[in-house]
């Protein structure tokens, strides 16, 4: 298990407010971030949980943000309705398709899928299974 993911970011209002929408039908929150010295960021976890957490960051070398090939990060979601939500608010806030939500029984009998890129060239998934649904949070809970 991870502690916390971090991806660079260029343009770091715009991938904040991407996120926000993105992550957001999967019961993910922003928190506020302690400045810790280091650069610009914005951290998103699970209501009253401190860890795993998942950032966006201006990289600390101060060189540009660079997505990385075969690189993937995958987002547990309480519900197929959920990945359906969050894969449109990634294509409506500047991500790109790369696989529209559906059964995807060749990974497992349930997983309900969906992947796409972020307005920088980072490939996310979404992604619902029975087996995962302790690491998301319901609506309502």
């Amino acid at each position: 298990m991870f502690s916390h993911i971090n991806l660079g970011a260029r343009d770091l209002a715009r991938m904040t407010a991407f996120y926000d929408a993105v992550l957001a039908p999967l019961g993910l929150v922003r928190v506020d971030v302690e400045d810790d010295g280091g650069p610009a960021g914005a951290m998103w976890t699970l209501p009253g949980q401190h860890w795993p957490q998942f950032f966006v960051q201006l990289p600390f070398n101060g060189l540009p943000a660079t997505w990385g090939n075969g690189t993937q990060v995958s987002f547990a979601a309480p519900s197929p309705a959920a990945v359906d939500a969050a894969w449109q608010a990634l294509v409506d806030n500047g991500g790109v398709d790369e696989g529209e939500p559906g059964l995807r029984p060749n990974y497992a009998p349930d997983y309900y899928g969906a992947y796409g890129r972020d307005p920088e060239g980072n490939k996310l998934c979404f992604v619902h299974m029975a087996e995962l649904e302790h690491l998301t949070v319901r609506a309502g809970a």
